[in-house]
């Protein structure tokens, strides 16, 4: 059976539905092709226990890019946005650090730790606000190449020169520091408060095989920084119905714009000829043909077993090859009948509708990664933890809770002659829940069910390779014109009409759309061009 489209998405997350739904828009015959029956990738809502619905992977948002939300109107799709109401962390000593999203409250609780950091609190806050637009417009540019002396990139290159020429000398100080310097290291030129550093410093860790204190953290602290909600800077939040309303609404875009999407259509192989993609074949062997191939799946899946890396040349396989994974985190959910409650705070107020982390000190970050550099899970994990119930009651039955916790550090690659991840998976569930019960004694009692997600079950469920949930690191290595590999960042492959769209390119993940985007804009502007 042969079907023909102008474009065929390969993968039904996010960034390949906005590719779709940008695609259509602008008059192109689309199609979308999901593996599992359900959309999103690891932005999805699923009802793991009868009730209970869950963002079973990513699980916040922030990051997804304003012009996504307006050009696709997705608030007439269903999407609505609920603020998170900041950071509460606990400490082993009884005391707490609850920074919230009054600016004036944040002040007066830190103040309560250090005097010297609530005044420093302001001066980083204008900081990082002035490199956050220093990096914003680069999210929606396709890198430059710098060893082309086209004129396009030349005038990209000469725009991101003149950028940072007009940041003040404070400034350019930070921004080179940011791109170079480790999280805590950065921290440490600011504040005093030790579980003030360890909190912030944990953005700087999320989604990458790194410690608090391993140089270029401090860049993944401020990309997760950047995110913003109706134009409000550093703001976090839940979608209502979980994450995975974020995928169906910008999925409902798509179909209106006129996109087909499959679902539980698993991609065989991509077809070509002469150099050039030509279409794809399902396992159940049906071929589909189109102008244009667009996988929002990572290179590895795309490269190595859907194409075949005897069709790439030798240094860009080889590039590839060395492309970095590293899945460092898994991810607990629990069904509650009742509330944690902190033996720091007690009382069921405020502070649970936020972020819970626990980050109690610097010491405790790096000895978590300690853990992980020598192949095992950390006993006493970094987590971010939240109850998305508090603000959308829908979520649970009456009276009942979702809890949400993300855990680092937990290894893809296990040290060797250790029980597999299959073998610890209940060993990692109760670390988390051990861990936890020393702050909040009393959730044991409040378990219902739990569900426990290791790196190999986020690979095997959400075809993350090493279950890396950025589809690969963060790191400076692997950022604008690096990623996924040198010369090849402009979501255009080595294969004519083959181009990527996921977390794997520029600027890489999140729940952000921007790769998506991106990707759609450059193929559009390649097709008008005749280079399709």
């Amino acid at each position: 059976m042969t079907q023909q489209y102008d474009a065929v998405i390969i993968g039904g997350g996010h960034n390949g539905l906005t590719t779709a739904a940008y695609l259509a828009r602008a008059g192109k015959k689309v199609l979308v092709l999901e593996r599992r029956h359900v959309l999103g990738g690891a932005a999805v809502t699923e009802e793991v226990f009868p009730g209970f619905k869950f963002s079973v992977c990513s699980y916040v948002v922030s990051l997804l890019r304003p012009e996504i939300i307006r050009e696709l109107d997705l608030p007439r799709h269903g999407l609505e946005i609920l603020p998170l109401d900041g950071t509460f962390s606990p400490m082993p000593n009884g005391d707490y650090l609850w920074r919230v999203n009054d600016h004036g409250k944040t002040r007066r609780e830190i103040a309560r730790h250090s005097k010297l950091d609530a005044e420093a609190y302001d001066e980083y806050g204008k900081a990082m606000v002035e490199m956050g637009r220093f990096v914003k417009p680069i999210l929606e540019m396709t890198p430059p190449d710098p060893t082309s002396l086209r004129p396009k990139g030349l005038k990209d290159l000469a725009f991101l020169g003149r950028r940072f020429q007009k940041l003040s000398a404070d400034d350019k100080y930070n921004q080179v520091q940011l791109m170079t310097m480790s999280a805590v290291d950065f921290l440490d030129q600011w504040f005093e408060t030790d579980v003030l550093k360890a909190t912030m410093s944990a953005s700087g860790i999320i989604g990458t095989f790194l410690g608090v204190r391993s140089p270029g953290t401090a860049y993944v602290l401020l990309h997760h920084y950047m995110g913003e909600i109706d134009g409000a800077f550093r703001s976090w939040g839940f979608a209502r119905g979980g994450t995975g309303a974020i995928s169906n609404a910008i999925a409902d875009a798509a179909r209106e714009a006129g996109v087909e999407i499959r679902t539980e259509a698993p991609i065989e192989k991509i077809l070509h000829a002469n150099g050039r993609a030509t279409g794809v074949v399902l396992k159940n062997g049906d071929e589909i043909r189109a102008k244009v191939v667009v996988s929002s799946v990572d290179p590895r899946l795309t490269f190595i077993k859907m194409l075949g890396a005897e069709h790439l040349p030798s240094d860009f396989v080889e590039d590839i090859n060395r492309y970095k994974f590293r899945g460092s985190s898994g991810k607990v959910n629990m069904a509650l009948d009742g509330l944690p409650e902190f033996t720091c705070l007690p009382g069921h107020g405020a502070h649970l509708r936020g972020a819970i982390s626990i980050s109690p000190s610097v010491e405790y970050m790096e000895r978590a990664y300690d853990d992980a550099k020598y192949g095992r899970f950390s006993r006493r994990p970094y987590m971010d933890v939240v109850i998305p119930t508090l603000t959308d009651p829908s979520l649970a039955p009456p009276g009942k809770h979702v809890m949400s916790c993300f855990v680092q550090y937990a290894p893809y690659k296990l040290r060797e002659g250790d029980p597999t991840w299959d073998e610890q998976r209940e060993a990692f569930g109760d670390t988390v829940v051990d861990t936890l019960s020393e702050y909040a004694p009393n959730l044991r009692e409040h378990i219902l069910h739990r569900q426990v997600l290791t790196p190999l079950d986020i690979e095997r469920d959400f075809g993350l390779t090493e279950g890396n949930i950025f589809q690969g690191e963060l790191s400076l290595e692997q950022l604008f014109f690096l990623r996924p590999a040198p010369g090849w960042s402009q979501y255009r492959t080595p294969i004519k009409n083959l181009y990527m769209c996921g977390s794997a390119t520029h600027p890489g993940g999140g729940i952000m759309g921007a790769p998506g985007r991106n990707s759609a804009l450059k193929l559009l502007a390649d097709w008008k061009a005749g280079k399709v």
